[in-house]
C-alpha cells in the first residue's frame, strides 16, 4: 500500500513520534494505522528500556488535592534535565499522575503505572512514549498520600518543592503559610516526640563527645548537653522552629494563637537523596576524541 504524506502526518499527530519513525511504522504495517501505532509503542518501549539506567535527578513535584480538602496525593516525577522538567508536556504528565493517584488512593508506584490516563493509555505506556519522543529517562520516584478530618494545606515552590499539611482548625491562609514554612525550613517531624530516636541518640552521642573535649566536670557537661539537645530538637521540628514570616514567633505559638494543630505533613524535593556522579567535561571530550582517533 502506498504511504502518503497525509498518513504520516496523521500518525505523527496521534503519537508525537518523529516523521521518519512514522513513515517506517506505516511501511512495516502496510498502511494499517492501528498496527503502526502499536509498532511505535513497542519501539518506544525498547527505547525506554535502553534509557532506564540513566540517572533522572531533575523533574517536578506534583500535588493533587480533593475538592473537600480532605485528601491529597503528592508525587515526584523525574527526568534527566531541567529543560524537559520545565516543559508543559512533562508537567501535564506529572499532574495527571498525581490526580490519578488521588482518585485511586494508591501509593504503590508499580500498580499506579497500570492505571489508565485520560487518553486511554496506561501511565507506563505514556511514560515510554514520552521517553521515545523526548529522548530522556523518566520515572515516578515517590508517591505519598495524606488524609485528614480537618483540612489539607499545600504549597509548591516552583515545581521543585512540594508540601502538603494535615491541619485542624485555622483557615486556608494559615494552612498555606505553615506549608510554605515547611518548604523553606525543612523540619523533619511535627514535634520532639515524633523525632526518630536513632536520630536523637546519634546527636546526643555527638554532643557528649564534643563537650568532653572541653575538660569540664560531668555535671556541667550534662547541663550543656540538655541545652544543646533542646536547641537541636527545636531546629528540626515544626513546632519548635521560629515561623519563617515572623522569627519572633514559634510555629507552635502561631498555631495556638489560631486555635489550630498540625498532625502530619509531607515535604518532597526533587532529586533529594539521588547520588549524581560528577564528571569532568574536559576529560569526557578528551576520552571521546581518543576513542575516535584510535
Amino acid at each position: 500500500m502506498a504511504i502518503t504524506a497525509g498518513m504520516v502526518k496523521e500518525l505523527r499527530e496521534i503519537t508525537g513520534a518523529g516523521m521518519m519513525d512514522c513513515k517506517k511504522a506505516l511501511s512495516e504495517s502496510d498502511g494499517d494505522m492501528d498496527a503502526a501505532i502499536e509498532f511505535l509503542r513497542k519501539k518506544g518501549m525498547a527505547g525506554a528500556d535502553k534509557k532506564a539506567g540513566r540517572v533522572a535527578a531533575e523533574g517536578v513535584i506534583a500535588i493533587a488535592v480533593s475538592d473537600d480538602k480532605k485528601k491529597a496525593a503528592i508525587a515526584e516525577v523525574n527526568c534527566e534535565t531541567d529543560f524537559v522538567a520545565k516543559g508543559d508536556e512533562f508537567k501535564d504528565f506529572a499532574n495527571e499522575i498525581a490526580q490519578i493517584a488521588l482518585n485511586t488512593g494508591t501509593t504503590d508506584i508499580e500498580a499506579l503505572m497500570g492505571e489508565k490516563m485520560a487518553n486511554g493509555q496506561t501511565i507506563d505506556e505514556k511514560r515510554r512514549e514520552l521517553i521515545a519522543k523526548i529522548g530522556e529517562n523518566m520515572a515516578v520516584r515517590r508517591l505519598e498520600q495524606i488524609e485528614t478530618t480537618g483540612q489539607i494545606g499545600q504549597y509548591q515552590h516552583g515545581e521543585k518543592i512540594g508540601v502538603v499539611v494535615d491541619m485542624t482548625g485555622g483557615d486556608d491562609a494559615l494552612a498555606r503559610d505553615v506549608a510554605m514554612h515547611i518548604a523553606a525550613l525543612k523540619p523533619t517531624a511535627v514535634s520532639a516526640d515524633d523525632v526518630d530516636q536513632e536520630v536523637v541518640e546519634k546527636e546526643r552521642k555527638f554532643q557528649i563527645e564534643q563537650a568532653q573535649e572541653s575538660g569540664k566536670p560531668m555535671e556541667i557537661i550534662e547541663k550543656m548537653i540538655e541545652g544543646r539537645m533542646r536547641k537541636f530538637l527545636q531546629e528540626i521540628t515544626l513546632l519548635g522552629q521560629s515561623f519563617v514570616k515572623d522569627p519572633d514567633l514559634s510555629v507552635e505559638k502561631l498555631l495556638k494563637n489560631n486555635d489550630a494543630t498540625v498532625s502530619n505533613f509531607i515535604r518532597l524535593e526533587v532529586g533529594e537523596g539521588i547520588e549524581i556522579e560528577e564528571t569532568n567535561f574536559a576529560d569526557e571530550v578528551a576520552a571521546a576524541a581518543k576513542a575516535v582517533t584510535g
